[in-house]
């Protein structure tokens, strides 16, 4: 389980293998010792294990391997050296939950459909974010409601139809890849849990 607080920013390394599995070399900021083999780190939403950890200078270089369900649901696929992208640790008992109850398994991609400036001040700019979420998907976005998205918690400010929209404030800007985000890009989207479950529930009684 993770939170969807990102606690590092890391950079792809290299890509190796093709078809409907590849192996994916990540350089990170986190100290090595406290990366077991088989950890589960939440890559940009997937959660995936991490099979190998080296030293490396600032931190570690650590390498997962993605198969055909998280390249065919999830951005991992697009991914190539250079790539930047949110990183989590998963959570300990004991550890705050800041954000909301994140699975890591990816429902499908949200699409950037429009980026404005809120606000501007002394700290930076607030940036509003318009998304565009699979039919099958909006129904479990609600307002004021939680999403996650590339591996961010956020909540959502308003919804029509299939579009929503979350504001991101200028320290979550800096410290994910959300600066990077343009109009036309794709994000891995996790709806809310118990959204989930109750519309399941919904579902099941209904019938």
């Amino acid at each position: 389980m993770f939170t969807g607080l990102v606690s590092d920013v890391g950079t792809v390394v290299s890509v190796s293998g093709a078809g409907d599995l590849r192996r994916i070399a990540i350089r990170a900021s986190y100290d090595p010792a406290t990366i077991a083999l088989g950890a589960s780190i939440a890559c940009a939403g997937p959660c995936l294990t991490a099979v190998s950890v080296e030293p490396a200078a600032g931190g570690c270089v650590f390498a997962v391997d993605a198969a055909a369900e998280t390249l065919a649901r999830t951005t991992v696929g697009a991914w190539a050296a250079g790539t930047r992208i949110n990183l989590e640790r998963s959570l300990k008992i004991g550890d705050e939950l800041g954000g909301h109850l994140v699975t890591g398994h990816v429902d499908g991609l949200a699409e950037i459909v429009a980026r404005e400036t809120v606000t501007a001040d002394a700290w930076g700019a607030s940036e509003r974010f318009t998304l565009r979420a699979p039919a099958a998907l909006a129904k479990f976005i609600a307002e004021k409601g939680s999403v996650c998205l590339d591996g961010t918690s956020l909540t959502v400010n308003a919804v029509q139809g299939d579009q929503f929209s979350v504001l991101l404030i200028p320290h979550t800007l800096q410290v994910t890849t959300w600066g990077e985000r343009r109009e036309g890009d794709r994000l891995n989207l996790e709806v809310d849990l118990i959204a989930r479950y109750a519309a399941r529930l919904t579902e099941a009684r209904a019938g």
